[in-house]
């Protein structure tokens, strides 16, 4: 059974497995998140007979609820609980066809020309400066009509965080974003319901689509076969949605497995596949993440903090010293997990949200480093994490910059959200101690979904996984383009980045293949 999906062709869903099955393709695309589906595109546009696996189902908008909890339960691996160990962290991984950006606010940040200088440098790798890359950030952002956030759905909060920037010389910029008509709903984390958000759902999939790509949901990729040194497809098991409970099996034989599965996915699919492509021992080491910290500030005024985009507006003021500031916004229920207090006290601040912003800040982290290893008795990944004391006075400062913008802004209370400090923070001299304190990791309430690094692009077979296109060192016909492959952190936001560097692969992919 398939079913309609937007008008543009059909998606095979759970319902219409009824029993063991056999495909064939030139390529099988792992994972439809941003840079499976680039890839999936771009090879079916090459020609290519390409199969799209995503073991997630799709969705639509009635589908998405506004429910915080309820949201994470469907559409993020693990009910949005996933965790790392060592230095505790959340961190979700979305599980559903579009991948995160279904779930995430959309924006497309180009990293600046030293991030690409620093990976050419550090890891020997020849084709990645910002000149090489520089036509397929084009061509992705000409396809998904990438532009910075109209100023009509700004609302308050983006030009509250636009006011405090400016009032203290920080430079401030609307985010460029993957939409086209949205209504400042701030709705992304929940699901667009107005269908703006351009989620690979909704454009890049049925684009591959149109081009005879084959896309088959709820499918749980458990191995990749290979005959010698070649790949020569994938096999699994059928997956309710929801529940995961597992059925029927089927074999995709392929003349190239492409990986696109997440840099915390992939790496145990190699592994569990015979410690595929880890001939470097890389596979699953040099996990990073981008760990953010948030501040809430409480204003005189309403701020009508539902109404605007999620993340409309950004500050890449600090960006050479390790973190970058932006707006955010999410259901009240999630908001609400981080306020002080207990009875009288936290309902007191819960009356507060209406005249409330949220301001976050993602921190490079560049020092600590951790690694993904399966769990036992299943396919979730162990994550361990360990955050460096260095990378720790990052985030603090990161954090006293915040509350500096709430307060110039015109904040008059500011939650820090950091434990073991006041709850509340008033005046500059007040704020003073988020620059003195010797603070602990354990104090920050950070959480991340930037990941990478787990299948790293090396120019030195000996120290990388995969070389500039994606290729696996250690396999013919083996690739991957998900975030596994950064080298390391890229400063701002990943999507826009593995997006590029998915397109670049599709062109070296489709010779093979």
């Amino acid at each position: 059974m398939s079913v309609s999906f937007d008008g543009e062709g059909e998606v095979r869903v759970f319902a219409g497995y009824d029993g063991d099955f056999r495909e064939e393709a030139d390529v099988v695309v792992v994972g439809s998140g941003p840079c499976g589906s680039v890839a999936a595109y771009e090879l079916a546009r090459a020609g290519r007979r390409v199969v799209l696996v995503e073991e997630g189902p799709p969705v639509v908008p009635e589908d998405f609820v506004l429910d915080g909890s309820l949201s994470m339960t469907r559409l993020m691996r693990e009910a949005g609980l996933r965790t790392t160990t060592g230095s505790v962290m959340p961190t979700m991984q979305a599980i559903c066809l579009g991948g995160a950006s279904v779930v995430n606010s959309a924006m497309c940040i180009r990293p600046p020309d030293f991030v690409f200088e620093r990976w050419c440098r550090e890891f020997e790798l020849e084709r990645t400066a910002p000149a090489d890359l520089a036509p397929h950030f084009e061509a992705v952002a000409e396809f998904l009509g990438i532009a910075p956030t109209a100023r009509d759905v700004l609302g308050p909060r983006n030009e509250l965080f636009a006011r405090g920037c400016d009032a203290l010389g920080y430079s401030s910029e609307p985010c460029p974003r993957n939409v086209k008509g949205c209504v400042g709903s701030g709705e992304c984390f929940t699901g667009c319901r107005a269908r703006a958000k351009q989620s690979m759902d909704i454009s890049y999939v049925p684009a591959a689509m149109r081009l005879g790509a084959r896309v088959l949901t709820s499918l749980q990729v458990q191995s990749i076969r290979t005959q010698g040194r070649r790949a020569t497809g994938v096999e699994g098991q059928v997956v309710e949605p929801f529940t995961g409970r597992r059925s029927h099996r089927f074999r995709i034989d392929a003349r190239a497995v492409v990986l696109a599965a997440g840099c915390m996915a992939t790496p145990l699919l190699l592994e569990r596949s015979g410690d595929l492509a880890n001939g470097s021992g890389q596979a699953g080491e040099n996990l990073q993440f981008h760990p953010g910290v948030s501040v809430m500030g409480i204003f005189p005024d309403p701020t009508r903090p539902s109404f605007g985009a999620t993340q409309g507006y950004q500050s890449l003021h600090f960006l050479e010293q390790g973190f970058k500031l932006e707006v955010l916004w999410a259901p009240p229920g999630v908001m609400a997990v981080r306020l002080p207090g207990l009875g009288l006290d936290y309902k007191r601040w819960l009356a507060c949200m209406p005249h409330a912003a949220m301001f976050d800040a993602i921190v490079c982290c560049e020092r600590s480093s951790g690694r993904v290893r399966p769990r036992r008795g299943g396919l979730d990944p162990s994550i361990q994490f360990r955050l460096d004391p260095v990378d720790v006075r990052t985030l603090q400062r990161a954090t006293h910059e915040q509350v500096k913008i709430f307060l110039a802004a015109g904040a008059h209370t500011v939650l820090p959200g950091v434990s073991g400090l006041p709850d509340t923070m008033r005046s500059l001299e007040e704020a003073e101690i988020l620059a003195t304190a010797e603070l602990r990791g354990t104090q920050f309430s950070a959480a991340s979904t930037h990941a990478f690094c787990t299948t790293r692009m090396h120019g030195d077979r000996g120290r990388g996984v995969v070389d500039e296109t994606g290729r696996c060192y250690d396999h013919d016909g083996l690739y991957v383009v998900d975030t596994g492959i950064f080298p390391r952190s890229p400063s701002v936001n990943p999507m826009y980045t593995g997006m590029a560097l998915a397109h670049r692969a599709a062109g070296a992919i489709a010779q093979e293949a």
